[in-house]
């Protein structure tokens, strides 16, 4: 891949990041939400960054540590701190809706059986309903 994190996916069968796919399916999740970032935009302005791949990657690597695959985005950026992470950026319930529009499609697109597909998106829901740090 490139990417500098390789490593034996085998050690993380029983892992709900092994059972929907491992690498390849977080990859596809994030690649297909800033797919969807990139053509919004008036979303798209709140990520400063030029290029979204760098987005893209932190997105992948917090997805797979969360879901039990390789711990590359701690050993890379310490502790996810998501909130404070998130404070710069006035994320009202507009930008989390939009958010969440973009991250529906993309976990759509991986086409998991429901009940996976399901537990993805109960996170991402509580998730951006937690991160939103400014009214209306």
């Amino acid at each position: 891949m490139g990417d500098g994190y390789d490593e034996d996916q085998s050690a993380f069968e029983g892992t709900f990041y092994h059972q929907v796919g491992g690498r390849e399916t977080f990859r596809r999740l994030a690649e297909k939400f800033y797919e969807g970032v990139a053509a919004d935009p008036g979303f798209r302005a709140m990520y400063p960054e030029e290029d979204l791949y760098p987005a893209q990657m932190r997105l992948q690597m917090f997805l797979e540590q969360y879901w039990g695959g390789p711990g590359t985005y701690s050993q890379r950026r310490g502790h996810p701190r998501l909130r404070m992470r998130h404070m710069p950026y006035p994320v009202d319930s507009g930008a989390r809706d939009t958010w969440l529009r973009h991250m529906r499609a993309a976990v759509e697109a991986l086409d998991l059986p429901p009940l996976q597909a399901e537990t993805l998106w109960d996170y991402f829901d509580r998730a951006a309903h937690s991160l939103q740090n400014r009214p209306g």
